[in-house]
């Protein structure tokens, strides 16, 4: 199965509050474990978790040839900018401020190619 989101964060709450084929994770190493047998289109992830951290996770995602095209959207509590510079500079898509609204999401996704590993998966069964 192949999922359009995937929720990186450890809350249970904000893993929840989506709707439509969600792949959900409470941290980095969970992710990835979940990310080999169901690619996803669009990745969000939080930055502060335990065991495996949103930068942490990142630069391993973005490592793997099959997700470096994945859009990435870090959500974060962070007042200061340093994390989330850092998570610009290993390529994520973008940021927003937790607690966040679905239209923040949205304006965030405007304009985001939904061209990651779930999609060229798609495309070779085609």
């Amino acid at each position: 199965m192949v999922v359009d989101v995937m929720i990186v964060d450890d809350s249970a709450t904000i893993r929840k509050i989506t709707v439509g084929k969600i792949l959900d994770a409470s941290d980095g190493r969970e992710a990835l474990e979940k990310l080999k047998s169901q690619p996803a289109n669009l990745v969000l992830s939080d930055i502060n978790m335990p065991n495996m951290d949103g930068i942490q996770f990142l630069s391993e995602l973005k490592s793997r040839a099959e997700y470096k095209n994945v859009p990435v959207i870090m959500i974060t509590t962070e007042g200061g900018e340093a994390k989330v510079m850092d998570a610009v500079q290993l390529s994520a898509s973008g940021y927003v401020r937790k607690p966040f609204t679905a239209d923040q999401i949205k304006k965030k996704l405007c304009g985001l190619s939904l061209t990651g590993a779930a999609h060229d998966e798609t495309k070779a069964r085609r």
